[in-house]
């Protein structure tokens, strides 16, 4: 096994957002070893996973989540998302029966705020986020994260459009 000595201290955001800049790309590294490990142990989908790392880190690192609403537009893009967040202890259960799912789960975590599945959902869903947030009074940003390959879909148009 692969050693991970910062992926080790993380346990939860709060975790993550002690460490210093510098020591992020280093974590980042960790994680993608740690999503590989998973993966090839349960099946799953790595590379979207794989290609938004960093962007998870940063993310979790810059905003106050899950205060602030990370909308993640594939499922698959969320493994290194779960890890980060207090669920690294099952992610070697990914997409098996009674473990954690393939994709972002509201009851799993409040750290999934949207129930992804395949793609193109995440502009509009975190549209109606902000709209809710806003009616109710409360400050908070919401951050879709989508692909290349969902922006052709009518759905990311319609949130796009009305954002």
């Amino acid at each position: 096994m692969t050693a991970t000595p910062l992926l080790d201290r993380i346990s939860s955001v709060d975790d993550l957002r002690r460490l210093s800049e510098g020591d992020l790309q280093n974590l980042a590294s960790e994680l993608r070893t740690a999503t590989i490990g998973a993966v090839s142990k349960t099946g799953g989908h790595l590379g979207a996973g794989l290609g938004v790392v960093e962007l998870t880190v940063a993310l979790h690192y810059v905003f106050q989540t899950p205060h602030d609403r990370l909308i993640w537009d594939v499922g698959h893009q969320a493994y290194p998302h779960k890890i980060l967040t207090g669920r690294r202890d099952r992610i070697e259960t990914l997409r098996q029966k009674d473990g954690l799912s393939g994709f972002t789960k509201r009851s799993e975590s409040e750290f999934d705020p949207f129930g992804a599945g395949h793609s193109s959902t995440s502009i509009s869903a975190g549209l109606g986020m902000a709209v809710g947030s806003d009616l109710q009074g409360i400050k908070r940003n919401v951050i879709a994260v989508i692909g290349d390959g969902a922006m052709s879909a009518g759905m990311a148009f319609e949130g796009m459009n009305n954002a």
